[in-house]
């Protein structure tokens, strides 16, 4: 099984340890990542895809021509960059007339894009293809004893007939039996379908609004849930679900939030038995107490 690898932007520049535990927990599993050379920005939903038609789909053109060049998939861990990629692709395979334009922009660079490679989210392949199963089979360390909520990336459930992986994008179960996959209890809650808060527009244009709808997220898991972690596959999940807690203690005065984040692989690559030190060093909440769990306990 292999996949070109879409890392985007957060994760190489500014979660490096992110980048590093989806490498050897993929690899790991049997899941062959190809770097693609040359790949620039998915790009993002406030930016070209707000403004340009022509410049997002000749942007999403040119990347999906990498991966064609190499006759494989791309693999995708960010919500924002899946959902960009996913939903350019659509919109040039599905118009003859933006394909015909996007190939037009594209051919001083003597590439093309004809549909040959698709986009899949790490979650879908890690669901459906390697399966909890395989992975339970897998880890040589447990989060046995700990409790977990999940943090669905908005971006790989809606449009569902588009982006959509799960059978029901109401009802999504994928990321919950993957955590379940590694050992732990994995609780629900009544805003568990609630968004991030971390969406650029959102924060960027209301910080305070968005602040609190974080919150009043963060407030159901601490009242509704035995939360030792929250597992997440978004970097923007990832870091802003950290960043924010950090803000409302700050705003509050008191450690009141400290529930460390995660994205899924840096679980399983702990979970894998790799070194903390490699997978799972940065954080804006302290993890110390998982790592040494997961280091104690063996499957």
């Amino acid at each position: 099984m292999e996949f070109c690898l879409f890392l985007g932007c957060n994760t190489p520049a500014v979660r490096p340890d992110v980048e590093r535990a989806i490498r050897v927990s993929m690899e790991g599993l049997g899941v062959d990542l190809i770097d693609t050379d040359n790949y620039v920005c998915c790009p993002a939903f406030g930016s070209f895809p707000s403004t340009d038609e022509d410049s997002w789909l000749a942007t999403s053109g040119w990347n999906l021509s990498l991966a064609e060049e190499k006759g494989r998939d791309i693999l995708v861990q960010c919500g924002s960059c899946y959902s960009s990629l996913r939903m350019g692709r659509e919109h040039i395979m599905h118009s003859e007339e933006k394909q015909k334009r996007v190939n037009e922009l594209l051919e001083p660079t003597g590439r093309s894009v004809q549909g040959g490679s698709n986009i899949r989210h790490i979650t879908e392949v890690l669901y459906r293809e390697v399966t909890p199963e395989k992975i339970r089979e897998k880890v040589t360390h447990s989060l046995e004893g700990l409790h977990g909520i999940v943090q669905y990336p908005c971006h790989t459930l809606y449009p569902s007939e588009v982006v959509g992986f799960e059978d029901s994008p109401r009802r999504p179960k994928g990321l919950r039996e993957l955590v379940e996959a590694l050992g732990a209890t994995v609780d629900s809650f009544s805003k568990e379908m609630q968004c991030c808060g971390g969406a650029g527009g959102f924060m960027k244009s209301t910080p305070e609004q968005a602040i609190e709808f974080a919150k009043s997220k963060f407030d159901a898991i601490l009242e509704e849930t035995k939360a030792d972690f929250i597992a997440v596959s978004c970097i923007t999940c990832l870091m802003h679900m950290e960043n924010v807690q950090n803000t409302i203690n700050k705003q509050i005065g008191e450690e009141k939030y400290k529930i460390p984040i995660f994205d899924y692989n840096q679980l399983l690559a702990l979970c894998m038995g790799n070194d903390p030190k490699q997978v799972s060093a940065i954080c804006n909440v302290p993890r110390d107490a998982i790592h040494e769990h997961i280091a104690k306990v063996t499957a």
